[in-house]
């Protein structure tokens, strides 16, 4: 009994964080939501131990991170990296204005451990707050578990609305060049978002590539990059090698697109190191919530300000607005599914037809979805693997 109970109070608490987000129209942050659950849950009527119960706990999150590192690799189109790179660099610029403001003046006013435990989490997403958790724990430093939790939970609440914001005015200054623009570029206003890759070769017939197939395929790179890191004696972090096995897996047509969202258990990977991370809110009391509340706010304040001045800077010398430069930089707070989802509702709001909300797509969605995988899913791992060895 208490086994499938601590299992649907978990999903519970995940399902109504998705339902307030979707109703919110991504507005109000799923995580937000559901980690104010998880805290009320801990304070009055669940166990402590209920995560560990419901399966996702100390011994599941390796093979979480394992996979999805290797499965965030088969997320990567190269070639499209490639040809936005100025969001890439824009978007990298942006993290890199962040840590340097959050560590130079944060460092000054809370104490420097602390600011290396809570900055990845602001550069990054789960994974990032996940690999903050488990080295802090490897380490013993627990006394410092509930910074990287809290900063995962909250940068999104202000991450969310500004990055709206900033779209829904690119979205109106694109506007204004519309008839111009798809005078000379028809293609503009078709949905090239929604287009559909060309198929890959495959290495066996898909009757027989079963999810069972796709996961022994994902759990097979996750074993070279282990073997790899122990035969370099650990020269580069094995989180970084995870991700770059299953990027060069990928590109040579081992892996499938998407991978484990096509074996189907992408989700439930990431509820599992989602109710993971959120178990450590289980130490936490409101005292405690409150004494670094003060501490997350302002390096928020001072992350969001690096982004800004760099994204800036560097607008007008990369072609674009600074708006459109700025939201760039701010998909490290979020990343992909938000950054989807978030354009796609900016389209639809500021469009007054499909052939324009079509024509906004084109412009914004790439840049976007870029940002979002050059900080989140590459750099705030590579960060995150740093950052530990620094506290």
């Amino acid at each position: 009994m208490v086994f499938i109970f601590s299992i649907f109070m978990v999903m519970l608490f995940i399902m109504v964080g998705e339902w307030v987000s979707k109703a919110s129209h991504a507005f109000v942050p799923s995580v937000f939501i559901t980690a104010i659950l998880f805290i009320l849950g801990f304070w009055f009527f669940l166990p402590k131990t209920f995560v560990t119960s419901a399966s996702f706990g100390p011994t599941f999150a390796p093979i979480c991170i394992a996979l999805l590192l290797v499965h965030l690799g088969t997320l990567m189109s190269l070639t499209e990296l490639l040809k936005q790179w100025k969001a890439v660099v824009i978007a990298l610029a942006g993290v890199a204005g962040t840590i340097t403001l959050t560590v130079l003046v944060g460092s000054l006013f809370f104490n420097t451990k602390s600011v290396l435990a809570a900055i990845p989490p602001l550069t990054g997403g789960l994974v990032s707050a996940t690999l903050m958790v488990s080295g802090l724990k490897a380490q013993g430093l627990t006394a410092y578990l509930a910074l990287p939790v809290t900063m995962f939970v909250t940068h999104s609440i202000f991450g969310y609305p500004l990055t709206s914001a900033l779209l829904k005015s690119e979205g109106r200054r694109l506007l204004k060049g519309f008839d111009k623009e798809t005078a000379e570029n028809p293609d503009l206003v078709k949905n090239n978002t929604a287009t559909a890759a060309k198929p890959k070769k495959q290495l066996i017939p898909e009757a027989y590539n079963t999810s069972a197939f796709i996961i022994t395929k994902v759990a097979a790179v996750a074993v070279l990059a282990q073997l790899f890191n122990t035969w370099t004696n650990s020269f580069v972090n094995v989180n970084v090698v995870y991700l770059i096995f299953g990027v060069i897996a990928h590109q040579v047509g081992f892996l499938d697109d998407k991978a484990l969202e096509k074996a189907g258990v992408s989700n439930w990977l990431m509820y599992g190191l989602i109710a993971f991370v959120f178990s450590q809110l289980s130490v936490v009391t409101p005292n405690g919530i409150l004494s670094i509340l003060l501490e997350i706010v302002v390096l928020i304040a001072l992350g969001m300000l690096g982004m800004f001045i760099v994204s800036f800077v560097l607008a007008k010398p990369f072609g674009m607005s600074w708006q459109m430069a700025f939201a760039c930089a701010l998909t490290a707070l979020f990343g992909f599914p938000a950054d989807y989802i978030m354009t796609s509702e900016v389209a639809h709001t500021v469009a007054s037809n499909k052939e324009e909300e079509n024509f906004l797509l084109n412009h914004m969605m790439p840049k976007m979805l870029v940002g979002g995988f050059a900080t989140v899913s590459v750099a705030s791992v590579i960060i995150a693997s740093y950052f530990i060895k620094l506290i």
